[in-house]
Formats: C-alpha cells, sequence, structure tokens
C-alpha cells in the first residue's frame, strides 16, 4: 500500500498559488479523470494543494492507443513541421515563466529564484534547442563503399512513454520530450507522483502551441500501478527513465519482453576530489555548492575525497562556509536551500545519517532535522572519515550530506573515486593542467567536471557508466535512441532516366 493517502474523487481543477490545475490525465488532447485520486502535499510546509488523478492499467491503454493513433501523422510532418509547433511550444513556456516557477517550487520545494532566473528558462531552452537540432545539425555526410552512396536517416520510432523524477520536475522531463517529440515520436508523460502539477500544467501549454492531440500525453500516478502497465504495453517502441537501480531493474524486465529499447539515468555518489595543488578556496566553493536543492540532485559529488596534506585546512574553510547556508522557505530570496521533497524521503535520509551516528561516524556538522524550521528541513551534515565500505559512503543518500575522506597519492584518490558502484559525474580540483588531464582520463563517470561543477551543454552527451545508466541524451545521442537510425546504399547501376 502506498503510504501517500489515497482518496476515492478529486476535484477536475485545484487552485496553487492563484494558478488553476487541472487534476486529471491529458489523452489524445483530452482531460480524462479517474475513479480514484492521490493527495498532493507541498514540502515547505505540508499544506494539502490538492487530489490527482490515480491512473491504472485502463488509462494507460487509453493514452497508448492515443499515442499510437498520433504518431503517423506527426512523424509525416518531418523536422521542419514538426519544429514550428514545438519552437511555438517554448515561446508560450517563456511567456509563463513565473507561473511554472511558483508552481513548481510548491510542489517540489526548491528555490523560487532558481525557478525563475534557470530551471524554467532552461525548460524552454531543452524544447527549443533539440527543434532546432533536429531541423539543421541532424545529419551525416554520405559516404562511398565501391561505388555506392551510403545515406544515413534518423526515422521516428513510434510511442516514448517518459518516466521522470521529481527533483527538478519539468526540467528534467523536457530533456526528453524535447529530443521525442523533435525525433517524430509520440509521447506519454508519467511525472513523479510527488510533483505532477508542472506537467498539468504544461500539458494545457502544448494544447495552445498546436501540438496536435495525442502526440503529447500525461497520466499520473504511481510506479508501482500505471507506471508498470506503461511500460510493459506492446505497442511502446522507447522507454526513457530517470530515477533509481532498483526501479530501473523492475522496467528492465518489463520492457525486455518486448525488446522495447530503453535509456535510463540513474543514481549516483560521485567524487568531489581535491589534489593538494588545487586553490583551496575554489575547492572549498565547489564542495559546499554540493548541498544545491537540499543535496537533491543525481550529479552531486557528495564524496569530498581531499589530500591528506591538506585536509586540516580544508575542513576548516568547508565548515566555516557551510554553516553560513541559510536553510528556510525556498519562496523567500534570501533561502539558498528548502526542505527535502516528502517525509518518506525525510526519513531515509535521516534514517543513513542516525544509522551512521549508531556505527560512530564522526559527524562534525548538522546530522539532525532542522529544529527550528520543523517540517521536512534536514540541516547540511558533514561527515569526517567514515569507514570506506559504509552505506554512507557507498549508496545514494540524496540529501544534504557529505563525507568528506583523505587520501595520499592520487593513485589512492582514484581508486577511491572509482569504488562505488556508480559512475555518474566527479569534480577534480586541481591546479595542474597535465595532472588534470592523466587522472580525468582515469575516473569513470559519465561527466567529469575539471575546476567547475554543473557546466551542461545540449550539444553534450550525458549519461552515467557502471550502474548510473544506460545510454546518453544530448545532441545526435538524443536522437539516436528516440529514432530508428537508418542507412540507405544507393547502387549506380539500374537507373533508367
Amino acid at each position: 500500500m502506498n503510504k501517500d493517502k489515497v482518496r476515492k474523487t478529486a476535484l477536475h481543477t485545484i487552485d496553487v498559488v492563484g494558478i488553476k490545475i487541472d487534476t486529471r490525465h491529458y489523452i489524445g488532447g483530452q482531460r480524462v479523470a479517474s475513479a480514484e485520486a492521490f493527495t498532493n502535499t507541498s514540502p515547505i510546509d505540508g499544506s494539502f494543494l490538492g487530489d490527482i488523478c490515480r491512473g491504472t492499467q485502463k488509462e494507460a491503454d487509453l493514452a497508448v492507443a492515443a499515442a499510437k493513433a498520433a504518431f503517423p501523422a506527426w512523424a509525416a510532418l518531418g523536422p521542419k513541421g514538426r519544429g514550428e509547433l514545438l519552437l511555438r511550444l517554448a515561446e508560450l513556456v517563456e511567456e509563463n515563466i513565473e507561473t511554472l516557477a511558483q508552481l513548481e517550487t510548491m510542489d517540489n520545494g526548491s528555490l523560487l529564484r532558481s525557478h525563475r532566473r534557470g530551471v524554467m528558462p532552461r525548460v524552454a531552452m531543452n524544447i527549443r534547442f533539440f527543434a532546432e537540432w533536429a531541423i539543421n545539425e541532424l545529419q551525416h555526410p554520405d559516404f562511398e563503399t565501391r561505388g555506392h552512396t551510403n545515406k544515413i536517416s534518423w526515422d521516428p520510432s513510434g510511442v516514448a512513454v517518459l518516466i521522470t523524477p521529481w527533483n527538478a520536475p519539468l526540467m528534467l522531463a523536457t530533456w526528453k520530450i524535447g529530443p521525442a517529440l523533435a525525433a517524430g515520436d509520440t509521447v506519454i508523460l508519467k511525472p513523479a507522483e510527488w510533483t505532477p502539477l508542472s506537467a498539468s500544467f504544461f500539458a494545457d501549454l502544448t494544447k495552445q502551441a498546436g501540438i496536435p492531440d495525442g502526440v503529447f500525453n500525461v497520466v499520473q500516478g504511481f510506479g508501482k500501478e500505471i507506471g508498470a502497465a506503461l511500460v510493459a504495453h506492446a505497442d511502446i517502441a522507447r522507454i526513457s527513465f530517470t530515477g533509481s537501480v532498483p526501479t530501473a531493474k523492475v522496467i528492465a524486465r518489463s520492457a525486455a519482453d518486448n525488446l522495447t529499447p530503453v535509456s535510463f539515468e540513474l543514481g549516483g555518489k560521485s567524487p568531489c576530489v581535491v589534489l593538494e595543488d588545487a586553490d583551496i578556496d575554489l575547492a572549498v566553493e565547489l564542495a559546499v555548492e554540493q548541498y544545491d536543492n537540499a543535496g537533491q540532485v543525481c550529479l552531486s559529488g557528495t564524496r569530498i575525497l581531499v589530500h591528506e596534506s591538506i585536509a586540516d585546512a580544508f575542513a576548516l574553510k568547508f565548515k566555516e562556509k557551510a554553516l553560513q547556508i541559510i536553510q528556510g522557505d525556498p519562496r523567500d530570496e534570501a533561502t539558498q536551500i528548502g526542505p527535502q521533497i516528502h517525509q518518506v524521503h525525510f526519513d531515509r535520509v535521516k534514517g543513513f545519517v542516525d544509522r551512521a551516528k549508531e556505527s560512530g561516524a564522526n559527524i562534525i556538522m548538522g546530522g539532525e532535522p532542522n529544529s527550528d524550521l520543523g517540517g521536512l528541513y534536514f540541516r547540511p551534515t558533514l561527515v569526517m572519515n567514515p569507514d570506506p565500505t559504509s552505506e554512507i559512503v557507498t549508496s545514494e543518500v540524496f540529501g544534504p550530506v557529505l563525507c568528506l575522506q583523505t587520501f595520499k597519492t592520487d593513485e589512492e584518490a582514484i581508486a577511491m573515486a572509482n569504488s562505488t558502484e556508480f559512475g555518474l559525474a566527479a569534480i577534480l580540483v586541481t591546479g595542474n593542467k597535465e595532472r588534470a588531464e592523466r587522472v580525468a582520463k582515469q575516473l569513470v563517470a559519465g561527466t567529469i567536471w575539471v575546476n567547475c561543477f554543473f557546466v551542461r551543454d545540449l550539444r553534450a552527451p550525458f549519461g552515467g557508466s557502471k550502474k548510473s545508466g544506460i545510454g546518453r541524451e544530448g545532441g545526435n545521442w538524443s536522437f539516436d535512441f528516440y529514432a530508428d537510425v537508418k542507412n540507405t546504399v544507393v547502387s549506380p547501376n539500374g537507373w533508367k532516366e
């Protein structure tokens, strides 16, 4: 039984900070109600936001049928025809940035100022980038084989199911929506049940943009119910999921029955490696930045590995800076980190820290809920030199909890950095370019930042190594997944004209 309260009915429209949100699914261009609903609350203060329609096999079948029916005409539009509509959608997002920012902050507790200035503009950028890439960049030069011409093309593949997380709901969803629609696929989006609101509002924007009915659909509910129904459906051509490793394994088993291609962006336990020649102030700044979004960032460098010769000075400066972090209501301009997303997740984060305490870990900062704020606010926490085999080091906590460990040599640092089952990202801080190149080459991760963090370009491949994922997103890599890549070989012989 899901721990979220389940209700029998839902109002069709709710008011969230003055914004009208339809609580029903969006299927085939129409709003579709469900027999049951689930409760949605704000992590900011636990306030009730509304009851959201809870989808089952019935709604999954309706969404797949609608998307399948809409596919041929959408595919036939071609990149330019689709691009015109997607560019209009990007404009509508830009016109509604304040509305989307307010809505997302209430629903997932991230900073309002970040949503206004960075996250929601990025939503529009995601859509515009992939629409324009399909028109202008998605191409491969013809090449000859014994006088025969090879022509590479990217054909729409069918219905894509996109299952997205709660930590940056609409931004992470449009990383998938943008390329899937631009490639000519039709889409069924299943947002996280803790943060369904921005997806519903976005569906209305697709309608306003003139996206044909059935091309974009939104279904709401729990992963074990409607999510499971979608990924097991025989008429699905692609499944893209961002979330946890255990859930990905369940999806992969279902997808295997139909040989449905999958793309997974999964967990991380990324290292932040600080060599002894690093600019220590820069290193501290980058390390403290890992508390961003209250630690609910898959890319965060939560394992801070510092050369033993500078560890004491680093720890002192780190603690001094981290203690200045302002935690509070994410709607306040001065706030730097907000709450955890949900009581279930808060309890999970607290459980990791409590067990670390019980095992004798040296927690030099935080380590407890913020009693001044109450609710779902957990203090930024630093664990010093924990047991390298302990779960606080090896498992993804996904909260404001960092570990600081020391090393003696570059080789030891590399071994420690690569020691978990994850390989999503890594941060390397050093003052020597040759050393940076040598060490970075040996780090196992999909993205490595040297003397920086969270610099993302949609032209670059994004994804994880080891259990941090399957596949890459960005540029042609996204289209390689959402499309069927075709090679047409044309002979010089047999032509009559």
